[in-house]
């Protein structure tokens, strides 16, 4: 395994991370979810990623409970929560970003993952009803409370990340240390053009999720009957189809997975691969809901070095989709 800093933190994060996001207390059963962090952790995986809204709490539950079985030494591994949507409670001070909740949400998630403290603790969404400075002040004193380690930001824009470490400046506190944007062959925006001027100034970690887009950068979409038991197709997930699989798209699929076959990797590998060669990924979450999954895909780490600039620029010419800078 290799490990990357977050950001300019001195943390450092294995660039393969575990996410449970639609997996642990939904889609996979709790032995399941066990197998596969006691299969990540023996192969050098130190980030394990969680979120309140996940299965609504249940995920942090579930990942709490093998941690306690675990018995790993603490300062071995970094675990995270992210608070916004709430945790399936909806009254007005159980989502969003105000100090109540956020303080709150901090000691369920504590609770719910049986730790004394988060490692990473991240804004889930921006709030517009909640001014910046009573974030930025709220996740400083919890890192004074020791009940937090960093503070980062998910899904912002670069304007709104600026605006939290302008506060910060202002007031001489911590700014956000790292961002969770989605980053994969189809979703490239943010992390090649938006985020560049932060990366250079602010030196900004990011923890980027859904690098196969969502299961559309695998082969299991190129046959002619849609796959049973697949995150794209669970109820109440139709947002999510809608969003990643574009019928244009696929043939983009099927030509990267010719690819990824004469270069003797899968199709996922070859994704995972093209996402850790951006110097700007601290780590790369994966998302399993099967052993041999996260087996095949923690293989990528070692396929990096397949992606040639000749290789590189084969993938381009079949994305033709490489973000634009703007001209100043």
């Amino acid at each position: 395994m290799e490990y990357r800093r977050l950001g300019k933190s001195g943390l450092q994060v294995s660039a393969l991370s575990l996410g449970s996001w639609l997996t642990f207390g939904k889609q996979i059963n709790n032995p399941t979810a066990e197998k596969l962090m006691a299969h990540a952790y023996d192969h050098g995986v130190n980030f394990f990623d969680n979120a309140e809204i996940y299965a609504r709490g249940q995920s942090e539950v579930v990942m709490g409970k093998i941690l306690k079985k675990m018995k790993w030494d603490r300062t071995s591994y970094v675990v995270s929560s992210k608070a916004f949507f709430g945790d399936g409670r909806n009254k007005p001070n159980q989502i969003g970003l105000s100090r109540k909740h956020l303080v709150e949400a901090c000691h369920d998630a504590m609770r719910r993952l049986q730790v004394d403290y988060l490692d990473l603790y991240f804004c889930h969404r921006p709030d517009k009803n909640t001014p910046i400075e009573e974030v930025v002040w709220t996740m400083n004193h919890l890192i004074q409370q020791g009940k937090i380690l960093y503070w980062g930001t998910s899904e912002w824009s670069a304007q709104e990340i600026m605006e939290a470490h302008m506060v910060a400046k202002e007031y001489r506190l911590i700014g956000p240390t790292m961002e969770q944007p989605q980053y994969n062959m189809f979703v490239r925006d943010k992390m090649e053009v938006e985020f560049n001027q932060i990366f250079k100034t602010i030196g900004m970690g990011t923890t980027i999720w859904s690098p196969l887009s969502s299961g559309v950068l695998t082969d299991k979409y190129l046959r002619k009957k849609f796959p049973k038991g697949t995150r794209l197709g669970m109820d109440g997930l139709e947002w999510l189809k809608e969003k990643a699989l574009i019928e244009e798209r696929l043939p983009k699929v099927a030509a990267l997975n010719t690819l990824a076959q004469k270069l003797d990797i899968s199709l996922p590998r070859l994704a995972i691969a093209w996402t850790l060669t951006n110097p700007n990924v601290s780590t790369v979450i994966l998302g399993a809901s099967k052993i041999s999954q996260l087996k095949e895909n923690l293989k990528s780490i070692e396929d990096v070095d397949l992606l040639t600039p000749k290789v590189m620029a084969k993938i381009e010419k079949i994305l033709a989709n490489k973000p634009l800078a703007p001209a100043f």
